[in-house]
């Protein structure tokens, strides 16, 4: 699968998303009508994807919108990133304090709530769509292990995460991120944060 025809799924999903039926439930119905090899190279393009905004950059991003973000949480964000198509997910990509412009973080932080664009569903979704083919999702893992060890795709997560900093530093946070900063944690300079932040 290209990397067109991933973000492709991903919008004929979003396309079938309704109140009753998540995100995640609607790809895993477009999935499972694919073969088990299509089903493979959704994942490798899911990893790759997902992989390439695994940057500390992206994950303050993440901490600031969960009201914090633990590993497997930044992995969950990551999802739900890739879930709101491929628009926001470059915008997000190039620039993340541009999530501060994205509808559901801005009702999620006016309402207190912190699991805006977080998806843990959607990261199962490939397992889910194989175990539909072929009746048992624990056969994915097993497809999955000999997948990867027969490309020569770069690990996930080896790449280059760009410079660490603190994430409870909120004049950190104003300075890297303002705008999301500043919805999340608000304008008025607070104990720890200096006046020019």
């Amino acid at each position: 699968m290209e990397t067109a025809e991933f973000w492709t799924t991903i919008e004929a999903a979003r396309s079938a998303a309704t109140a009753d039926k998540s995100f995640a439930e609607a790809l895993t119905d477009e999935l499972a009508t694919r073969t088990k090899e299509d089903i493979l190279r959704y994942q490798e393009r899911f990893d790759e994807v997902s992989g390439a905004v695994y940057r500390w950059d992206v994950w303050a991003a993440a901490y600031l919108i969960g009201g914090g973000c633990s590993d497997d949480g930044f992995m969950d964000f990551r999802a739900g990133l890739i879930a709101q198509g491929r628009d926001w997910y470059e915008k997000a990509a190039a620039v993340p304090d541009r999530l501060a412009e994205h509808p559901a973080v801005i009702a999620a932080a006016g309402a207190h709530h912190d699991e805006a664009l977080f998806d843990e569903e959607t990261n199962y979704v490939a397992a889910r769509a194989f175990g539909r083919v072929t009746g048992d999702e624990e056969d994915f893992y097993e497809a999955w292990t000999e997948y990867e060890a027969s490309s020569d795709r770069l690990a996930r997560g080896s790449g280059d995460m760009g410079e660490d900093f603190d994430f409870d530093d909120a004049a950190e946070m104003h300075s890297r991120l303002p705008r999301l900063a500043a919805l999340c944690l608000g304008d008025i300079a607070g104990p720890g944060l200096s006046e020019e932040a």
